[in-house]
């Protein structure tokens, strides 16, 4: 249930609705809009009479919300949501690009990718230390290791680092890190998204291969419902009958996301394809279908790549599609003192 108050509510009056809704064992999240304030009710809301609240003084209007995710709900929450990752803003007009490899390989690899990317348009840097692969034989990234060389790559270039966490026990290696990934894969990892609620880092989610806008939601709302409402989306494409693809990019996710919850939403074009050559204009359809953010995976040799080569860009023909991007929407700074 959300409550709508009227602009410049009678502070006693406000004092009195919210003791007595807390008596009611009901949790309050109040959120300043441009014109009003409005207090979400999280709780068994049956009881409570709509006609009696909507009878204040103060009150403008009274909604119940059938959706049952409340954090992550636009209704709680009527403003777009800015996530701050090491300085660079997500959301709320503020548009970011994170590029990097798929794997974490070398220290050489990692520098040169870092500063080719930083030069080419990035604000944040991605690389994957822990790496979930469908074949056991397959490359399954350097753990803490890996990290460690993301940690430099960082240091060196002033980039904020993004990276993956695939269990509880790995969040001892991401003291340094900005941001931390859910992959697809773990994206119903219930148990891990309750751990990270008590983070105090932003979370990148990823829509798991097969599942719907709405259990997207339901998964944000675990790590939300913990206390850490720094979660940013991100759309990678879903599994579908189609071949051509390595996946197929919902576009329409961007804007019904946008519509039902106040989260920023990232769009992953690199995995939605498969393929380095759809990667420019799968970005472009993002970004002008209303996306916060990219997600790229670059790589300074994809021909030997460890991992998902067929789809990484150069750092050169990744600048040109950060290019063809900021001509939609502007570019994000990472820093007033690099604005200036």
């Amino acid at each position: 249930m959300i409550v709508v108050l009227k602009p410049n509510p009678d502070p006693e009056q406000l004092d009195n609705l919210t003791v007595w809704l807390t008596s009611q064992n009901i949790t309050i999240h109040s959120s300043l809009g441009i014109n009003n304030l409005v207090l979400g009710l999280v709780g068994d809301t049956s009881t409570i009479d709509m006609e009696l609240i909507k009878s204040l003084d103060i009150v403008e209007d009274v909604k119940r919300i059938r959706e049952p995710y409340k954090n992550a709900n636009r209704k709680f929450h009527p403003d777009d949501l800015i996530v701050e990752v090491g300085g660079v803003k997500i959301g709320g007009g503020h548009f970011a690009i994170c590029a990097g490899p798929c794997s974490i390989e070398t220290e050489d690899q990692m520098k040169q990718v870092a500063m080719g990317v930083l030069e080419g348009g990035a604000t944040l840097l991605r690389g994957g230390a822990f790496k979930p692969r469908t074949s056991p034989y397959a490359f399954q990234g350097l753990g803490g290791n890996g990290i460690e060389l993301l940690i430099k790559a960082k240091k060196a270039s002033g980039l904020p680092v993004v990276t993956e966490i695939m269990e509880i026990g790995q969040l001892k290696y991401f003291e340094e890190v900005d941001m931390i990934q859910v992959g697809a894969r773990n994206m119903q990892n219930f148990q891990l998204l309750k751990e990270l609620g008590h983070v105090d880092k932003p979370i990148l989610l990823k829509r798991g291969l097969a599942n719907t806008i709405d259990e997207l939601l339901m998964s944000a709302e675990y790590i939300m419902a913990g206390g850490n409402e720094a979660v940013v989306l991100c759309e990678r494409g879903i599994r579908t009958f189609e071949t051509a693809t390595r996946n197929t990019l919902d576009i329409s996710a961007i804007p019904v996301l946008k519509k039902k919850t106040h989260l920023p939403v990232m769009v992953d074009p690199s995995h939605a394809s498969g393929i380095a050559d759809l990667v420019k204009p799968l970005a472009l359809a993002a970004t002008a279908a209303g996306a916060d953010g990219l997600m790229i995976e670059v790589h300074n040799d994809p021909q030997h790549a460890l991992c998902d080569g067929a789809q990484s860009l150069t750092p050169e023909r990744f600048a040109d599609v950060a290019k063809a991007v900021f001509a939609i929407r502007p570019y994000a700074m990472r820093s007033e003192e690099m604005s200036q």
